[in-house]
């Protein structure tokens, strides 16, 4: 990338300890659950996007369905709104459900390396920002939309971006959050993505984390215990089949929590450990789910995870 003082090997941040600075320095025992356990379950849109529901509908499902947070695409939020829809309205409907908007998940180029392009991504932020505030939208995803294909990174440059992005949030009063993609060739691991956090200095820096994605990038689910507290505010929840391997699986073939082979017991209390309210938030793309009624998908994920939750012993 043009311009980086400092490229990295995206296999070279674990080794060359990155994470280490990320790493809790408290004195706490590692994965000792830090408080309470009481973590809020909430769903992703995505669970449910093959039933085609309007915004509205979204937000009365996941009502119904019992969970305690929102987590919809800045897309569903955009289309609402161009079509008519007031932002308003909605917003005073979610909190009047109980609900919360915890996360949302957008694609504003945050990392590229052309400046134009990137200060075009940034304007394109604050844009999501400001939209999904006006529902009370407390987190956006900052995902490695853009430079999926780039065989080498800067962190330095990465960090820098990012603290430009938690001024925005700083801003907006809507926190952006580091996601990774377990298929991309830059930001496809947990160390990844906390060492762009880290890297950033702020107090308000986190990432978001996910099951089926540590799995698909390869990192290991044991660095979740080392981690800061707070780092992981928001997971994604879900599963994946041992069959199609590693190399080959793709995001569809996620299944409901519990279903498949992820090691959901450890993952569930080293979270504990990190952060013990943490929203736990069921993203899945399965098209055999997309078939049922939305409610009953929606009632069974939450069924799904709470059980996982309870197996944990938490």
């Amino acid at each position: 990338m043009c311009g980086m003082r400092r490229v990295i090997n995206r296999r070279e941040v674990l080794g060359a300890g990155i994470v280490a600075a990320a790493m809790l320095a408290s004195g706490e025992r590692p994965g000792a659950t830090r408080g309470k356990v009481m973590f809020r379950y909430c769903l992703n849109t995505s669970t449910i996007s093959g039933q085609k529901l309007s915004l509205p509908q979204l937000v009365e499902t996941v009502a119904k369905a019992g969970y305690q947070g929102i987590e919809p695409w800045v897309r569903e939020v955009s289309a609402y709104a161009s079509g008519g829809g007031s932002l308003d309205d909605l917003r005073k409907r979610i909190a009047d459900l109980g609900l919360t908007v915890e996360n949302a998940i957008g694609f504003a180029k945050w990392l590229v390396a052309d400046e134009a392009e990137r200060r075009k991504g940034f304007e394109a932020f604050r844009r999501d920002m400001e939209l999904v505030a006006r529902i009370g939208c407390k987190r956006i995803a900052a995902s490695p939309v853009g430079v999926n294909e780039v065989p080498t990174y800067s962190v330095q440059l990465g960090a820098e971006r990012y603290r430009q992005l938690i001024e925005l949030g700083r801003q907006t009063g809507v926190m952006p959050v580091v996601e990774f993609w377990g298929a991309s060739k830059n930001l496809g691991r947990l160390s990844e993505a906390v060492a762009i956090a880290a890297g950033s200095g702020q107090q308000e820096a986190s990432v978001l984390a996910d099951v089926y994605h540590m799995y698909k990038g390869g990192s290991d689910f044991a660095e979740i215990r080392g981690l800061q507290r707070g780092m992981i505010q928001v997971m994604h929840m879900n599963d994946y089949p041992a069959d199609p391997p590693r190399a080959s699986i793709r995001d569809e073939h996620r299944v409901w929590p519990g279903d498949g082979i992820a090691p959901l017991r450890e993952i569930l209390r080293d979270l504990a450990a990190v952060n013990p309210q943490c929203v736990l938030s069921l993203e899945l793309f399965n098209r055999q789910y997309w078939k049922m009624d939305a409610l009953e998908a929606a009632k069974t994920g939450l069924e799904k995870m709470k059980a996982a939750v309870a197996a944990a012993g938490l």
